[in-house]
């Protein structure tokens, strides 16, 4: 579904992407992980072009994202990005949130928006917070509003940007149930996250990026029992560290996982 050919990105004289080259196919879910500023968020920021790229091509469903050909409304239609930020409208409503792309992008009449917008916001189990706005709910129940926002589009890809890195620990759970779910349903999920133990439950490959390099691609299993690459094994290392928190779907089991 989603084909990266020998990308390059660079922000000034500094080289974020130096030549990836990467495969995702259609209903898998792929973690990606590695140091801070290893650029694995601008990874993903360049499937929706959020960010240019310098060489290289990416490819959706073997269309160019960058291509003059795929406007930026028909990429991000079929692309969905959920922020760490959140990024809700403040001044909607939980529900207006998720009825506004569809009416003025794909142009849905507002009955059907409001809809299919109660529907993802009852499968995210705030059908009773419709109404609330965005700063009378918790950091999670934010998030999982900005994820049936994603979906209220109906993308054949959610790209998903450390969504729990802005929330406090004993919100995380609850996010990470609704992505495992996701991922379940056969939907496409590139997600970049410090969860090692949920990617190691709900990930069908694990990607290591390190300094703007691919390191190693490998089902989860793999990737935490057998690592190919000394990088890789350098990078585990330092999540076993007894100072390390467990953090995941049941924090104290999924991280023993890891260990």
């Amino acid at each position: 579904m989603i084909e990266f050919r020998e990308v390059s990105k660079r922000h000034g004289d500094t080289l974020v992407l130096d030549r990836v080259s990467l495969r995702i196919a259609s209903g898998e879910t792929v973690v990606v992980c590695g140091p801070s500023g290893s650029g694995k968020s601008t990874l993903l920021r360049t499937i929706n072009r959020l960010e240019p790229i310098n060489s290289g091509s990416i490819l959706l469903e073997g269309q160019d994202i960058h291509g003059p050909s795929l406007g930026l409304d028909a990429l991000r239609a079929r692309v969905g990005f959920v922020f760490q930020g959140f990024n809700l409208f403040p001044h909607l409503t939980a529900l207006q949130n998720c009825m506004l792309a569809p009416m003025h992008v794909l142009g849905l009449a507002p009955d059907a928006a409001r809809a299919r917008a109660m529907e993802l916001l009852a499968r995210m189990g705030l059908a009773d917070r419709a109404a609330a706005w965005p700063a009378q709910l918790s950091g999670g129940q934010q998030q999982r509003v900005a994820i049936a926002r994603a979906l209220a589009m109906q993308p054949a890809v959610l790209l998903l940007d450390e969504p729990t890195s802005a929330l406090d620990p004993e919100m995380v759970s609850e996010v990470l149930l609704v992505i495992r779910d996701l991922a379940h349903q056969g939907m496409t999920l590139v997600c970049v996250t410090h969860e090692l133990g949920f990617a190691r439950e709900v990930a069908d490959r694990v990607v290591l990026i390190d300094a703007g390099r691919v390191v190693e691609v490998a089902p989860a299993a793999s990737f935490f029992d057998h690592p190919a690459e000394e990088r890789t094994r350098q990078f585990l290392a330092k999540l076993r560290s007894p100072f390390a928190q467990p953090t995941a779907l049941e924090p104290a089991a999924l991280h023993a996982k890891i260990s």
